[in-house]
């Protein structure tokens, strides 16, 4: 005999912690990964996130996902805002070159020779 309405049931597997409780900076004051932006104290503050962020087991995953959500503020993996933003544009240009790269082989021919200059255009 089929039971009706039956639940599944709960789920009761342990589930592994999310990386970041096992961050440095847990507890630390969240001033210094998000400094204002009064430049002397900005600097003085960004330095100190980035001594916390070098003794981090889990850098290099804030980083990956600061950089996954293109963090815009804040030192998260190490580095500031515009340190990320930089690689984020580094990262943008090599997949645009790859791409560039990719089309002109595709135009070459099936024998490798150079399309006739009257083809081209």
């Amino acid at each position: 005999m089929a039971r009706r309405g039956r639940r599944p049931a709960p789920d009761t597997l342990l589930r592994p912690a999310h990386w970041s409780v096992l961050a440095a900076c847990v507890g630390a004051p969240p001033h210094i990964f998000h400094p204002p932006q009064d430049a002397g104290l900005h600097q003085l503050l960004v330095k100190e996130a980035k001594r916390w962020c070098a003794r981090c087991p889990v850098q290099e995953q804030c980083l990956t996902e600061a950089l996954d959500r293109a963090e815009p503020h804040g030192v998260f993996g190490g580095l500031d805002a515009s340190e990320r933003r930089a690689i984020l544009r580094r990262r943008r240009e090599r997949e645009r070159n790859a791409r560039r790269r990719a089309e002109r082989a595709e135009e070459v021919p099936a024998d490798g020779s150079a399309p006739h200059p009257t083809e081209a255009a």
